[in-house]
């Protein structure tokens, strides 16, 4: 029986990866392991806490979970979101696995002017009344106030550790981004694709902001997800409507 390591991003938690795992969690015989970052949350920003945590304690928490793995199966997969993907990319590369997914992983910044889109859209949902139930609204304001300039600092630490270890990388590997992700570039995807040696396989989704696994293409993702690490997934793919 295979194990599964699913790591969630930064300033986010378990919640954000929450409908693929447990779409693996019926559909396989497979221990999945969530594990939540520290000073991270459940699924409040007021949750929050990363006044004093390091991107070393987030690595080293990601690192013991994957060696508690390892005593206990032969074959892991390993699946990481935004920063969670450059933490999966660390860990795949030091150790090796079975195989390894990158949801919207952020490798080394955030898109500004995607965000500026995004808080436009915030502002014509607003006139619409339509705002209060926009999911990516209530993650934005959820986390409002409680990220501190440090800890953003760790996040950039996080980045700069990681990405070395993306040319190291041997097992097959699945990307996954959303073409409207308003905090990764869909283009980071060139980038990623290019450090990583193996020839990966790469879908962007034309209507997935960067909650992939939580908007409106998020059973289309999962499925993705699910067939390559059971099976086989196209090359390369546009997928979504539009």
């Amino acid at each position: 029986m295979p194990g599964c390591l699913v790591i969630h991003g930064f300033t986010g938690g378990p919640y954000e990866v929450l409908p693929l795992a447990e779409h693996l969690e019926d559909a396989t015989d497979w221990e999945i392991v969530t594990p939540k970052l520290p000073g991270h949350g459940l699924g409040s920003g007021r949750e929050l806490d990363l006044s004093t945590v390091t991107h070393k304690d987030w690595i080293n928490k990601c690192e013991e979970e994957f060696q508690q793995l390892q005593k206990r199966h032969d074959r892991i997969y390993i699946i990481g979101f935004s920063m969670g993907g450059m933490i999966s990319a660390y860990l795949a590369a030091k150790y090796g696995c079975e195989k390894l997914v990158l949801l919207s992983t952020s490798r080394r910044y955030i898109s500004i002017p995607r965000m500026t889109l995004d808080l436009l859209s915030f502002g014509q949902k607003a006139v619409r009344r339509k705002l209060k139930t926009d999911p990516l609204f209530q993650h934005y304001m959820g986390k409002y106030g409680s990220v501190p300039v440090r800890a953003t600092m760790e996040f950039l630490k996080c980045m700069k550790f990681t990405k070395p270890y993306l040319k190291e990388i041997n097992c097959p590997v699945f990307i996954a981004q959303g073409i409207q992700d308003g905090m990764v570039p869909f283009k980071a995807v060139h980038y990623l694709d290019k450090e990583i040696p193996v020839d990966a396989q790469i879908i962007y989704f034309h209507d997935s902001k960067h909650l992939i696994c939580l908007g409106e293409d998020k059973d289309i993702v999962i499925n993705a997800v699910y067939q390559f690490l059971t099976g086989s997934a196209n090359k390369k793919a546009l997928a979504g409507n539009g």
